[in-house]
């Protein structure tokens, strides 16, 4: 019974996790949304109200110039002749033409229209009076006019420019010029998506969307509607408010506008002011693609939600399988790391054995030098015996004590040789210790002496003698050894035979290269000459495991040994090992032995 309560309780937790991801996205896709929506609409809007800012800018200008033109001013002077009146007809008709603008007119100071571009019209502005316009009241006090209205004569909407036509400082009249915008209306219109300009009365003039023309985003006091139907600016279209049904701020000028439509609509609502014109022109997003987008992360959030819980319960089942067959591998792992330990273990020993093999392989090729070694000293200890013993039973005690002094020397220098080879030949801990880089390659020599005689090799040595490794005493004189006997066998065809050493440190490192005068290797066989059981030595002349024994023991100390040609001839190793900081004083190396 506890069980089934604490699974109900997770599924309950798992309805509720749901439903907040749900809810949270829903959230989440309808901000992403309208944030996209309004970044876009803006930039609609900014094109718009430039567009719009230059289609008015560029008619600006022309009412000023023609307020200039002495045509105008002489008609204004003499409104009552013909001619003129006629001739001026001509010439707005003709600069309307040119400049695309709908009307060009002239007023006098009543506001007559005394001259116009559509004299020959059905219904021409000659003879019509407009001073109840605020465009023509502004131009009187000597200023540009603006103003947006529907034309009394003409019933179509338009843009007045109007500017005061001088003469000797007094004001005589004005001449007006009326742009139509419907194209520019008409150009705005895009799917989804509303434009709407209002006057500063609030009230829509300019609009993609016919039904709201003349309409406002809010009621209008009375006495704002009184002063709109004195100056006759919309003359009798019915001015009402949109059904607006709700209105949410969003911030930043930003709105949503709920307009009770057939069927109703919501819009994203974003403004931007054209001070100048004293317009607000508006962009309505309609925000039907939000829902839509609601509902596709929806969609994908229930169904990643329901992937990761089908994985979870996968990962769970699972996790109960792993569980019983972790306990078998933890056993197996054990029983293999024991394994692991012994052949370890085994293998240390295995290579353990192999590199004392491996000396004692070399002591074996050195057993006839250093037999000869100590023959000589043999033989001559049995000398120096017979003579002392015949000298002292002649009573020359002096010259017997002299021949009994080289008999100890003799047998000292025999010390030093099997010394030599006990320490070479014993097995060593592996333990690192700081070592004279010098003192090893002496006694390397020391055990190779009779070959060098025997061959006529010239040992070179040159560098530093101070220098100080860490490595293992007994290890690195094997390496020295095993490379010096290679070097020997090398220089065994050629006339010319030296063997050269040489050291040097190489910041906290030291390196020490042997070259001889051989023949070099082969480059074919220099990647493989480190393989073990890879030599090029006659048969029964090694095994091919020194090299791969000596790398082997470089690496353990950790250094490096490596092979090549030098470019005067001849093969070179190099041994590169750490220095102790401290490095031991020796005396200087000879160059040659």
């Amino acid at each position: 019974m506890p069980l089934l309560n604490r699974r109900r309780g997770v599924w309950l937790l798992v309805f509720a996790a749901f439903c907040l991801l749900l809810w949270a996205g829903a959230r989440w896709a309808r901000q992403g949304a309208l944030a996209e929506l309004q970044q876009q609409a803006r930039l609609e809007l900014e094109r718009y109200v430039a567009h719009l800012q230059g289609q008015l800018e560029k008619y600006e200008f022309l009412p000023v110039v023609l307020a200039s033109n002495r045509r105008l001013v002489s008609l204004l002077q003499h409104p009552a002749d013909p001619k003129r009146i006629e001739a001026l007809n001509r010439y707005l008709e003709t600069i309307n033409r040119i400049t695309g603008t709908s009307d060009t007119y002239l007023m006098d100071r009543e506001g007559l229209t005394i001259a116009a571009s559509n004299w020959q019209s059905e219904r021409p502005f000659v003879g019509r009076n407009f001073s109840y316009r605020p465009y023509f009241k502004e131009a009187m006090k000597g200023n540009l006019g603006r103003y947006f209205a529907l034309g009394t004569t003409s019933n179509k909407r338009g843009y007045y420019f109007a500017y005061p036509v001088r003469h000797q400082g007094r004001i005589l009249g004005a001449v007006v010029i009326k742009l139509d915008l419907a194209a520019t209306e008409r150009s705005w219109s895009r799917p989804g998506t509303e434009f709407i300009v209002t006057d500063p009365d609030g009230v829509v003039f300019i609009t993609t969307h016919r039904g709201w023309r003349f309409k406002t985003l809010t009621p209008l006091t009375a006495e704002v509607y009184r002063r709109i139907r004195e100056s006759r600016r919309y003359v009798d279209a019915p001015i009402e408010p949109l059904p607006i049904d709700s209105s949410e701020e969003l911030g930043d000028g930003v709105r949503l506008l709920r307009i009770g439509m057939d069927p109703p609509r919501e819009f994203l609502v974003q403004e931007m002011a054209m001070p100048q014109a004293g317009w607000k022109v508006q962009v309505l997003s309609r925000t039907d693609a939000i829902a839509k987008q609601q509902i596709r992360t929806l969609a994908f959030l229930a169904i990643l939600f329901i992937a990761l819980l089908l994985l979870a319960l996968f990962w769970n089942q699972r996790r109960k399988r792993l569980r019983e067959r972790v306990r078998f591998e933890r056993q197996a792992k054990r029983m293999l790391e024991t394994r692991v330990q012994e052949q370890t273990r085994e293998l240390q020993k295995a290579q353990d054995a192999l590199i004392q093999s491996a000396k004692l392989a070399v002591i074996g090729q050195l057993s006839t030098g250093i037999s000869h070694e100590l023959n000589q000293p043999l033989a001559a200890i049995r000398t120096y015996a017979d003579n002392a013993r015949a000298l002292l039973q002649r009573g020359r005690q002096e010259a017997a004590s002299e021949n009994l002094s080289h008999i100890s020397e003799l047998t000292e220098r025999m010390a030093r040789i099997s010394s030599q080879l006990k320490i070479f030949a014993r097995r060593t801990s592996g333990e690192t210790t700081p070592v004279p880089l010098s003192t090893a390659i002496d006694d390397s020599l020391g055990l190779l002496a009779a070959r060098l005689r025997e061959t006529g090799t010239e040992v070179r040595r040159s560098g530093d003698p101070s220098l100080v490794v860490r490595a293992n005493r007994v290890q690195l004189e094997q390496v020295l050894v095993n490379l010096i006997g290679n070097a020997l066998h090398a220089v065994e065809a050629v006339p010319e035979r030296f063997i050269e050493i040489r050291t040097r440190a190489l910041d906290s490192r030291a390196m020490l290269s042997i070259r001889d005068s051989g023949p070099g290797i082969d480059l074919e066989i220099l990647n493989r000459i480190f393989d073990p059981f890879f030599t090029t030595k006659e048969e029964g002349r090694g095994l091919g495991l020194g090299l791969s024994i000596s790398q082997r023991i470089m690496e353990v100390m950790g250094g490096t040994l490596e092979a090549g040609n030098h470019p005067e001839g001849g093969a070179v190793f190099t041994l590169i090992l750490a220095m102790e900081d401290t490095a031991a004083q020796g005396s200087p190396i000879p160059d040659t032995v």
